[in-house]
């Protein structure tokens, strides 16, 4: 598995992540000790949670930590803090990017995660309550005690990464490293903006949803119904199946036949392939999909084959629930 540099950081993360949003939602813990085991085993080292994922806020952290076990130190170990925890954080008063509030958020994850370090900490979305001046310096203090190693932003547009770095390198304190947002083959709209920003910076880009549920794997037929146990045979994320964009998935399946690939790789190994992304986040409920995942990460498309892709697809359909 390669390993990537996040941005002008020195951490090194692999091209292909775990996404561990399905741990405690779609899979139980003897799962998702099954699906862990099979990226470690694949040489992923980026695992990627958040406090509020899983059907009760904070399982999936829980399920990671006891999974992970002895490993934890083989791993690049991420979460996210800042959004809505229904109360588990207790009262967040909506100030998610408050010192008072990073810092209890924070304090709860490690004990979750069953670990004295978070080694990258995302702010899962903007928190306009909040001068991101105050958020810096409560993520600087917690850098500083060693609790976290680095920081990113999640779900911000390219104009506030730019505002907090430039806060950021102003006032001094720990700037972010990685940007974390949606982006594939059928939703290109990072590459207007937030990828060139990122580029400009020496911000590392993280896609999440680069298969779109699951569209880009291949499994999905228009007309047919989902295949069972898939993500969108779930009523919860049905609904991505109704407006799939068909057209634009049976051209780059055309595109991946005449390259010889599965469109999978395409959908992972293309958006590696582009300067400025680090790791490409997949979720998986399997470890067939994690090794698939994985193996999917080593193809890489050529400036050509870039090029062709970004001409057959439409540029900003409809985003996917996260």
């Amino acid at each position: 598995m390669e390993l990537r540099r996040l941005g002008r950081s020195g951490l090194a993360v692999s091209v292909v992540g775990l996404g561990c949003n399905n741990f405690g939602m779609r899979i139980d813990a003897e799962q998702t000790t099954a699906v862990v085991h099979a990226a470690l085993d694949a040489g992923i080292t980026l695992f990627d949670t958040a406090d509020r994922y899983g059907t009760v806020p904070g399982t999936s952290e829980e399920l990671l930590g006891r999974a992970l076990g002895a490993r934890r130190d083989d791993v690049v170990l991420a979460t996210k803090f800042g959004k809505p925890m229904q109360g588990t954080n207790g009262e967040d008063f909506s100030a998610r990017g408050s010192r008072r509030y990073v810092r209890r958020a924070v304090t709860a994850s490690l004990r979750r995660l069953g670990t004295d370090h978070i080694d990258l900490l995302w702010m899962h979305e903007p928190d306009p309550a909040t001068p991101v001046l105050e958020t810096l310096e409560a993520l600087d203090d917690l850098v500083t005690e060693g609790l976290v190693g680095y920081v990113g932003s999640s779900q911000f547009a390219a104009w506030q990464v730019t505002d907090a770095d430039w806060v950021a390198r102003t006032a001094g304190t720990t700037r972010f490293v990685g940007a974390q947002n949606k982006y594939s083959l059928l939703d290109r709209r990072a590459e207007e903006e937030l990828l060139p920003a990122c580029r400009a910076l020496g911000i590392g880009l993280v896609p999440y949803f680069p298969l779109e549920s699951g569209l880009l794997t291949g499994k999905y037929t228009a007309g047919a119904p989902a295949p069972a146990g898939s993500r969108l045979a779930d009523p919860r994320f049905s609904g991505g199946l109704a407006g799939a964009p068909w057209a634009a998935l049976d051209r780059l399946a055309a595109v991946a036949t005449t390259y010889g690939v599965d469109l999978l790789d395409l959908a992972v190994g293309g958006l590696a392939s582009e300067p400025g992304v680090a790791s490409v986040i997949a979720g998986a409920t399997t470890p067939e999909q994690v090794r698939a995942n994985a193996t999917a990460g080593q193809f890489r498309a050529d400036p050509v084959l870039r090029e062709q892709l970004a001409r057959v697809v439409a540029p900003a359909p409809a985003t996917l629930a996260r």
